[in-house]
């Protein structure tokens, strides 16, 4: 049996980056070439129904055990990885942690500073990059642990219900489940595996939405331009510092929300700022996107008409209202982790994943630790003890759901 260590180590080298501004479906080609090399994989498994359907997600079935009448699983996992920090030519490498600085490159290391939680892992192999790329354990290291607990159930005879597993493409850009159809995927209940730390489970996460600003102005020659110029960098400069200065992702932990400034562009006759928008609670959700109308009617004022456009789009919802009520989701995957001997870390996820989708389309899917940390960025890492045991739960629940 091939193990979630080198199955991951294989998974990274691939370029699977998603993006946004495409607007195609998948977004990119290259996450079809991961796809591809993993309907392979489950074709060799002997798994049914391997295909890849339109928006390049990758399925397959895992029939019941013989005699087990039992809910149908899904194990979800998304192949993309995020366009924050490059994920061509990844090239992870396996250091034994000892404590301390741990260097990536001359220039480049992790630190409990500013990788809260390092030190926990002293003594524990670690897969780290080589500090100029994103890793890609969001969220291949969910990947190859699905792959590898799919394996030992049919090597082992583990004892299950049907399983369906389901590879996407776009999770990282907010269409992680474009194309899928729920009614037709006929699964009771699923569980994302792309999480973090040790023992995390996740069945809350924010509300969320992206906002383009989009700034007109009017050129003309600096000499001549009193009352006539207007200078769309400096009125996208306005409108941002309108926004609360605490509500930011460096200021805010927990449930608290904020105002994300991702990208931004401008000129005297152009500007364009991107945000993405987050909070767990739906009534300050929904005072944060009237926040950013507000600014820009109060700078329509100043301006003009149509040199200020705002652009609002919900992503996804907070997924804890569809998860509740179904306790067992929750009960079964804490049961999962005690029986691998990893008490469970329950708190909200400070993002979303394509469980919170897939949960208001009708099927509730909790979230599960992975061992990746630091995602989207060089500092991520990803800890091998703590894949073991994400593999160990994925069985638990297997056993758990065929009783």
């Amino acid at each position: 049996m091939e193990s979630a260590k080198s199955r991951f180590l294989r998974y990274v080298t691939y370029y699977t980056t998603s993006d946004e501004f495409t607007g195609t479906s998948p977004s990119t080609e290259r996450q079809k070439d991961l796809g591809r090399a993993l309907m392979q994989e489950l074709e060799a498994l002997k798994l049914e129904d391997v295909h890849m359907d339109d928006c390049g997600n990758v399925l397959a079935t895992l029939p019941a055990s013989k005699g087990v009448d039992a809910p149908v699983i899904a194990l979800i996992a998304h192949m993309d990885t995020a366009p924050d920090a490059s994920g061509e030519n990844v090239k992870p490498r396996l250091v034994r942690y000892e404590g301390g600085e741990l260097k990536l490159n001359d220039t480049v290391s992790l630190t409990e500073a500013l990788c809260p939680g390092l030190e926990s892992h002293v003594g524990e192999e670690l897969i780290v990059t080589d500090g100029t790329t994103l890793l890609g354990a969001d969220d291949k290291a969910g990947v190859a642990e699905i792959m590898a607990a799919v394996e030992t159930m049919i090597e082992k005879n583990v004892k299950h219900g049907e399983v369906r597993v389901i590879f996407t493409t776009d999770e990282e850009i907010g269409n992680g489940v474009d194309g899928l159809d729920v009614q037709e995927l006929g699964c009771d209940y699923g569980y994302t595996v792309d999480g973090g730390p040790l023992g995390e489970i996740e069945f809350e996460n924010f509300n969320a939405a992206s906002a383009v600003l989009t700034v007109h102005g009017v050129g003309v020659h600096p000499g001549s331009a009193k009352n006539v110029m207007i200078n769309a960098a400096t009125a996208a400069m306005a409108f941002h510092a309108m926004l609360p200065e605490d509500e930011v992702p460096e200021k805010t932990d927990g449930y608290e929300g904020f105002f994300h400034l991702t990208e931004m562009s401008g000129s005297v006759t152009e500007a364009t700022l991107r945000y993405i928008i987050r909070d767990h609670d739906t009534a300050k959700f929904e005072q944060k996107k009237s926040y950013l109308w507000s600014a820009v009617d109060l700078l329509t004022k100043k301006y003009g008409d149509g040199v200020l456009t705002l652009t609002l789009k919900d992503q996804y919802f907070n997924m804890r209202k569809m998860v509740e009520p179904h306790p067992q989701l929750i009960d079964k995957a804490m049961e999962a982790m005690r029986m691998a001997g990893v008490e469970p870390l329950v708190r909200p996820i400070r993002g979303g994943t394509d469980g919170a989708r897939l949960s208001f389309m009708g099927l509730p899917c909790p979230n599960l630790f992975t061992g990746g940390m630091n995602f989207h960025g060089k500092f991520e890492y990803c800890s091998l003890t703590t894949m073991r045991k994400a593999v160990q739960v994925i069985l638990n629940l297997a056993q758990l759901w065929a009783k």
